[in-house]
């Protein structure tokens, strides 16, 4: 290996790279490459032989491992080969030495979720660890956290009635500890021995009208709300396209095409991370050409009163509650209930249902899916649930 051609890659090459449909490798010599994944991720990776048995050993993520310090961890591997030392255990060892805490590899698990979660996902997770695991595992060293301590502090979590923060809490935790298990930097996750230690998650649904009286009530108070122009376009928007409320609020205006009368959502802002296409029926081009008048010239669609900003995401549940309607009776998220209900009610086929409400891809709904799936059945069904809505509103 010492006789291959080193140092093919420079920082440009690298950086030149695109992610593919598949994985591929950019070889820098004497068994190191660079890992580009289809996600975006790009992983220095070592190939040699031990004991006969080709091995690879992981030298981190570009760009927080840089060219010059992969080809560092590169020679110091080889020198660990000719003195009978296999890498990948050297370094293992030195990592569980190092006493890296609970804390640290938590936020270093967050900043490498970048391109899988959401910006809002990751602020809730971080806001959770901080506020629930930090206190009390966080500057120990993760190599030597056992089930017990886990599970006292989601036992205080509980004490506070939240289960459901408790149960998410444990999650989170597990997925720092499997990625410092995949890092080397930890052995096993304790989370694994608490199965079942936690109680049951009281079942938990969002409140939502989903008889058709009931929405013609709802859609009448709409209609007379009187409060921010905005504020009452997002919530006829979400009645009309039955978005969840964090795609909606922080819609900009480079999504809206008016000519074709589509709304494309980025991947990143989808839960299910897959761009989204809202075929919009002419009710949703009428109020978002109004709003238009309004915030045309700025970032969002739907911009809150402190310039710059989108609307928060109690806006539109303040507005609810302001009509009259409690948390136990209507939410910002009702809207895709009442929307999956009453169509199915009127007998439009479920997968399309399912494909317009972006849920996660299961039986026909994935293998009819792709970026535009039965998008002029889906425009028909949101005109048709246009006209619907109108009817109800208008039968007093």
């Amino acid at each position: 290996m010492a006789t291959q051609e080193r140092n093919k890659l420079t920082r440009a090459k690298i950086d030149a790279a695109k992610p593919g449909e598949k994985s591929y490798k950019l070889f820098d010599g004497a068994g190191l490459f660079l890992l580009v994944q289809p996600n975006g991720r790009r992983h220095w990776r070592l190939k040699f032989r031990w004991q006969r048995k080709e091995r690879l050993l992981a030298l981190g993520p570009y760009p927080e491992v840089s060219l010059k310090e992969a080809r560092q961890g590169r020679d110091e591997a080889h020198r660990q080969l000719a003195q009978g030392i296999n890498p990948v255990e050297a370094r293992k060892a030195q990592r569980m030495t190092q006493g890296e805490t609970f804390q640290a590899l938590a936020l270093e698990w967050l900043e490498q979720q970048r391109h899988s979660l959401s910006e809002e996902t990751r602020r809730i997770a971080r806001r959770r660890l901080e506020r629930f695991a930090f206190p009390a595992i966080g500057k120990r060293p993760i190599a030597e956290i056992e089930p017990p301590e886990v599970l006292r502090l989601l036992r205080r979590i509980e004490a506070q009635g939240k289960h459901e923060t408790a149960h998410r809490v444990r999650q989170r935790i597990g997925q720092v500890f499997r990625y410092a298990i995949a890092t080397h930097r930890a052995e096993r996750d304790p989370t694994a021995d608490l199965q079942g230690a936690l109680a049951t998650r009281p079942a938990k649904s969002h409140a939502a009208i989903t008889n058709p009286r009931d929405a013609g009530a709802l859609l009448r108070a709409m209609a007379s709300y009187e409060g921010q122009p905005t504020t009452w376009a997002a919530l006829h928007l979400l009645a009309l396209t039955f978005l969840r409320p964090g795609e909606l609020r922080k819609a900009s205006w480079e999504e809206i095409d008016f000519e074709a009368a589509t709304w494309r959502i980025p991947a990143e802002r989808m839960k299910m991370r897959r761009e989204h296409i809202v075929p919009l029926a002419p009710q949703a081009v009428g109020h978002l050409r109004e709003l238009h008048s309004l915030t045309g010239g700025r970032p969002y669609v739907f911009e809150s009163t402190r310039r710059g900003r989108p609307l928060s995401e109690n806006t539109v549940t303040a507005a609810l509650r302001a009509m009259g309607y409690s948390g136990d009776v209507m939410t910002a998220h009702g809207f895709r209930a009442m929307a999956s209900t009453l169509l199915h009610e009127l007998g439009w086929p479920p997968e399309v249902i399912e494909l317009q409400l972006a849920h996660a891809q299961r039986s026909q709904v994935a293998a009819a899916y792709n970026r535009s799936a039965r998008l002029e059945e889906r425009r028909r069904m949101m005109e048709a649930w246009a006209d619907y809505l109108d009817r109800l509103r208008d039968e007093v």
